[in-house]
């Protein structure tokens, strides 16, 4: 009956209403719920933990004359379609609280129906799901909101190590793990010894979930005491959770002789060996012997340690020392040899001595070959041609030049006939010395050439008004044979 109404009642209206306002009294009807959801006002979501408690708040915001507050009820959904009443306030009748799974543990805040607020305390994992705050009014009918409870549970980390037996296979040697935590935990490894990790989850009836992860690689004696980190990260924790392990692998003990030095002379006291081993567990048995039969008189053994309290040809033997842990045994043997005298040790350089000497023997050659290298060069130098050659005498056309000698001064000077170009001209004399009518040999002036007249009519000019004529000749210059001179320049 209900359903042909409303069929009606559709068909009515498509018939009186005009198409707009039609689609508008369709959204109020279908949203008509949530517009009056909007006068009752509580927090969408809290977060909680075990043990703890929790505040639903809940208050009526569109109280006026004409609506009528009657019941207000708490309504528990822990899963999808089942609804419990879990606290129930009428202004006449008081509290309620019909659910036996939360008596003693919820509690009204005020006695008030426009603020119903409850407390739910000693909060378990399974108090998760939606809370609503249900009104009963009149005349609208009811109102509700709902306000969703997140249980969060912290994890309970752990790590530890597995002690394993050194071996050829992939083994697990360290486990992590976070339980009970709510939302689940994400575990990592830090490991400096190559191996890989594996993870499972597992999930617990109150919502809580426990991860796991183990550490696994083949182990061998060399990974004994390495560290691996498990780290673990959680939502309800401020920082990273970090916890640092030793790896325990177990193996056969390996064992050698100490102590011997070559130097056993005949009369020497207190000669000692010992017997170095190592192993996981650690060796505990330790076992001298000697290959020649019973141990000398003279040897004295304390645990690893043997003691020989005067050296002669009774230890002249060879000595075995076995070590044992639950996983094997091991043996090493070493011989000592008498000898009449000791053997004076003379140390040796030390290596920074030997570098050091070294490198200045290497800077010392590279010196010396500087220097000859150095010297040869000079030597070259030296008997090679000159590298600068003297200017060439320059030519000025009208006009003479001064040339001087540069290694000494001309005692005189002498005047010399000026070719038609106004070149200087000199012609060599003969091997025999001019000689003058008195009889005396004079210096070869002019290099042994004709004499040269008294006075010379330099005509550099034509206009003869411009040029003087009455000169004195300059001194004569005294020059050996073979030699040449340069007149000096005549001045105008």
């Amino acid at each position: 009956m209900p359903t042909n109404g409303v069929r009606f009642s559709c068909r009515f209206a498509r018939k009186l209403l005009p198409q707009p306002l039609l689609l508008t009294a369709a959204w109020l009807l279908l949203t008509g719920r949530d517009v009056g959801a909007q006068k009752v006002r509580v927090e969408e979501e809290l977060e909680a933990y075990p043990n703890e408690s929790v505040d639903l708040r809940c208050q009526f915001i569109d109280s006026d004359s004409i609506t009528k507050l009657t019941q207000v009820s708490w309504i528990w959904e822990p899963a999808e379609g089942q609804r419990d009443n879990i606290a129930v306030f009428h202004p006449i009748y008081g509290q309620s609280f019909p659910d036996l799974a939360f008596k003693d543990r919820v509690a009204f805040l005020h006695n008030k129906l426009v603020n119903p607020s409850i407390r739910i305390s000693d909060l378990r994992m399974s108090d998760a799901g939606r809370y609503t705050c249900e009104y009963a009014t009149y005349p609208t009918g009811n109102e509700q909101a709902t306000t969703t409870l997140v249980m969060l549970a912290k994890p309970k980390n752990s790590a530890n190590v597995v002690t394993v037996q050194a071996g050829t296979k992939a083994m697990v040697v360290a486990q992590c793990q976070a339980a009970d935590a709510k939302p689940a935990a994400t575990i990592k490894w830090l490991a400096s010894v190559g191996g890989n990790h594996t993870t499972s989850s597992t999930g617990g009836p109150d919502g809580t979930v426990t991860v796991r992860s183990e550490y696994r690689l083949v182990p061998t004696p060399a990974d004994d005491g390495r560290e691996v980190t498990c780290m673990v990260d959680q939502r309800t924790q401020d920082k990273t959770w970090t916890h640092q392990l030793r790896l325990s692998v177990e193996y056969p003990p390996s064992v050698s002789i100490e102590g011997y030095d070559h130097n056993w002379y005949m009369g020497r006291s207190d000669a000692t060996l010992v017997c170095s081993a190592n192993g996981n567990p650690q060796p505990t048995t330790v076992t001298w012997t000697a290959a020649s039969g019973p141990l000398p008189d003279s040897v004295l053994v304390d645990g690893n340690k043997l003691t020989v309290r005067k050296v002669d040809d009774t230890v002249n033997t060879t000595f075995i020392c076995e070590v044992k842990n639950k996983h094997g045994a091991a043996k090493h043997q070493i011989t000592t040899l008498v000898i009449e005298e000791e053997r004076r040790i003379v140390p040796g350089p030390s290596t920074g001595a030997v570098i050091g000497g070294l490198l200045g023997a290497l800077a010392l050659i590279g010196i010396v070959v500087g220097l000859v290298f150095f010297i040869r060069r000079r030597q070259r130098d030296a008997d090679g041609p000159p590298k600068h050659k003297p200017p060439p005498p320059i030519k000025s056309s009208g006009s003479t030049e001064l040339l001087t000698k540069p290694s000494e001064a001309p005692a005189a000077t002498e005047m010399a006939p000026l070719t038609p170009a106004g070149d200087v001209y000199y012609e060599p004399t003969g091997s025999e010395p001019v000689r003058n009518f008195s009889g005396e040999t004079p210096g070869a002036a002019n290099g042994g050439g004709p004499p040269l007249p008294d006075e010379v009519n330099l005509n550099l000019d034509p206009n003869p008004d411009l040029v003087s004529t009455n000169q004195e000749p300059p001194p004569t210059a005294n020059i050996a044979r073979g030699e040449s001179f340069v007149s000096p320049a005549m001045y105008v």
